[in-house]
């Protein structure tokens, strides 16, 4: 029977260098989602939607476009880069 391995990485600034601020719980409360119905519509776990919302994760260029989407918003309108 083989086992299949998860790594799991602790995320930090120090690690990572400066994180975004970012404004996805306002604007799930806005549009009344949750972050699995956020997580379904921009096809990523909510894990990582959880992530992001805490500053423990920067989406890629990819997904911060679709979750712009998702809002009707301009990138820089959800996102702001601290440091």
């Amino acid at each position: 029977m083989e086992r299949s391995r998860t790594l799991v990485l602790s995320l930090s600034k120090d690690s990572l260098g400066d994180l975004t601020k970012n404004r996805l719980k306002e604007l799930r409360a806005r549009y009344n989602l949750t972050q699995e119905d956020l997580a379904d519509k921009v096809e990523v776990t909510r894990q990582t939607i959880i992530a992001i919302e805490a500053g423990k994760y920067n989406p890629s260029l990819e997904l911060a476009f679709r979750i712009a989407k998702v809002f009707e918003s301009r990138i820089e309108e959800i996102f702001e880069h601290e440091g």
